[in-house]
Formats: C-alpha cells, sequence, structure tokens
C-alpha cells in the first residue's frame, strides 16, 4: 500500500480542481453532505449480499471500490474545505474521544460476552 502524500495535499489538489471548473457554487454543504451518502450507498452496493473475505474479490473489485471510496473521500475533503474544517485534527480528536468512551478494558469484555 502506497501510504506517500497527506489528507492536506489531497485535499489541496480537489480544491484546485473544482476551482479550476467554477464548481464552487454548486458545493453547499447540504449538497455536500448528500453527496457523501449517495456515494457511500455506491460503496455499499459492492457488498450487499456478498459474504467475501478481502482477498476474495477480483482487482478489478477492488478497483470499482477503491474509486467508490474516493468519491466519499473527496466530498469529506470538499465539505471540510467549504466549512473551514481540519479534518485530520477533528479525526484525531474523535479517536481521542472514543479512547475514552471505549477505553481497551470495556472493548475487550464487550468482546468476550459476544454483545
Amino acid at each position: 500500500m502506497n501510504t506517500s502524500g497527506s489528507l492536506y495535499e489531497l485535499q489541496k489538489l480537489l480544491d484546485q480542481f473544482i476551482a479550476k471548473r467554477d464548481w464552487q457554487k454548486y458545493h453547499r454543504p447540504k449538497n455536500l453532505a448528500m453527496s457523501v451518502a449517495i456515494e457511500a450507498a455506491e460503496l455499499m452496493e459492492h457488498f450487499q449480499w456478498c459474504d467475501k473475505e478481502p482477498d476474495e474479490f477480483s482487482q478489478e473489485e477492488k478497483e470499482q471500490i477503491g474509486e467508490e471510496m474516493a468519491d466519499v473521500l473527496h466530498y469529506l475533503l470538499r465539505l471540510a474545505s467549504v466549512m473551514d474544517i481540519d479534518l485530520y485534527q477533528a479525526s484525531k480528536k474523535k479517536i481521542a474521544k472514543n479512547e475514552q468512551r471505549f477505553p481497551v478494558r470495556k472493548a475487550q469484555s464487550i468482546k468476550k460476552s459476544g454483545c
């Protein structure tokens, strides 16, 4: 897996792509949030009625899934730009919040009980 680049670089690249096409006028928070949901539904279609393990998907299927995942990410990044939210920092804060909400000992006890 290639991990080069950053979330910020990707966001700026996407912002430039949008600006060159003068699409900012269409990128209102409601529209972008709805687009995230729509693209997430398209991603889910690849898994509907499917119980495959990750290694059972063909390369073509993985590419199609990757494209849908990219669509979801792109709309999230655009929404972050429009709302002036640092998505990287918001994500770090959410992880820290979940660390408190779901301490390891609690998570392990849930796993053991099956609930």
